[in-house]
């Protein structure tokens, strides 16, 4: 097993997600710009379109890369959750890279048509852009999304346990899991979710970075240990 291998995609998944959220933030005042009219989601995507695709495309590949991770990190341990662990962890990269490609996909043929001069045009580009948004985006990337990932995170920590990286391990990742979990609320305007799964996701980057730490003072270790290992064969041979 590669740990450090393991740990890159660890960084790479967290870091390319939290910039691409913070580039989409700037340009398309992503995620807010979602409870806006349709036509103005589509009139401001039109007015940034280079820019919101390549955050989205940034977006989903941060979200393959940490299926990538869910093989990576599955090797660490034969445990039953984490036999579990491997296939909901691809399945979260899956949905989440499905609801985000509409956006570089979908999304410029209906901002095209809505911004033509034929209503009957604009019309059923809307209703295209709501369905799109409401089955891709709403259901499949965002609360299959929300709760794979979630599943995925306390399946990982059942199976390392508080043996593997210490009590904090655990409570990082199982609060930041219930806290992304939330997500599947937001449809239905619960108070205060919005907020709680966003400090989910920056628990949960905390915690992917963290645990890319530990596989590499792992990596470091072991490369330590098997110098030992060969000094003492090399004092024994003379």
């Amino acid at each position: 097993m590669n740990l450090k291998r393991t740990a890159a995609l660890l960084i790479a998944g967290a870091v390319l997600a939290n910039v691409a959220f913070l580039w989409l933030g700037s340009v398309f005042n992503y995620p807010d710009v979602l409870k806006e009219p349709t036509t103005e989601i589509l009139q401001l995507f039109t007015e940034n379109q280079p820019a919101v695709i390549a955050g989205f495309v940034t977006l989903a590949l941060a979200s393959a890369v940490l299926g990538f991770v869910a093989v990576g990190v599955g090797r660490l341990s034969n445990d039953r959750a984490m036999r579990w662990a491997v296939p909901v962890g691809v399945g979260a990269a899956v949905v989440q890279v499905v609801g985000l490609l509409r956006w570089p996909l979908l999304v410029p043929g209906f901002a095209t048509d809505a911004a033509s001069g034929d209503p009957a045009s604009a019309a059923a580009a809307v209703d295209s852009f709501e369905t799109a948004h409401r089955i891709l985006g709403n259901l499949i990337g965002e609360t299959f999304g929300y709760l794979l990932t979630a599943a995925w995170t306390m399946l990982v920590v059942i199976a390392l346990g508080k043996a593997f990286a210490g009590r904090w391990f655990v409570v990082l990742g199982a609060t930041s899991s219930i806290l992304v979990l939330l997500g599947v609320l937001s449809p239905f305007d619960v108070p205060g979710v919005d907020l709680a799964n966003f400090v989910g996701y920056i628990l949960w980057s905390l915690w992917l970075l963290s645990f890319a730490g530990v596989l590499l003072r792992r990596d470091r270790r072991g490369a330590v240990e098997v110098t030992d290992d060969e000094a003492r064969q090399t004092a024994k041979s003379r």
